[in-house]
């Protein structure tokens, strides 16, 4: 079991830019693999992005695909997501997610460890 925090939420205008990472503690990553969720108001969490224990294997939400990027390094305990083209619609709290199959993996109950989350609103 590891802790997960998330970090680099905020306001940004349409069209721009934000990193997010999550930086794991009381534990190691490198085997697990990896996952971001988000929750938008009044909205289940879905599914953003995932990646597997070594970085070789992503799947992304095809709402996002082309313009999300999920990194990880392992060596500094992190995994990343950078948000690019940034529209409305991406408003919400965003989660990062560990799995110990080391898998990536779309569905929200693979996951046992769970950060809490960082705001992101994304302005018209």
């Amino acid at each position: 079991q590891v802790q997960l925090e998330e970090s680099g939420g905020g306001l940004v205008q349409a069209g721009g830019s934000l990193r997010l990472s999550c930086v794991a503690s009381g534990g190691f990553i490198s085997n697990l693999g990896m996952g971001w969720f988000r929750q938008g108001p009044g909205k289940e969490r879905e599914f953003v992005a995932t990646i597997n224990w070594s970085g070789g294997s992503t799947a992304y939400a095809d709402s996002v695909k082309g313009r999300f990027t999920i990194s990880r390094d392992n060596a500094k305990n992190t995994v990343h997501l950078q948000m690019n083209s940034l529209k409305p619609e991406d408003t919400a709290v965003y989660y990062c997610a560990a799995n110990i199959l080391g898998l990536p993996a779309t569905q929200r109950n693979v996951y046992q460890d769970w950060g809490q989350g960082t705001q992101v609103t994304v302005s018209s």
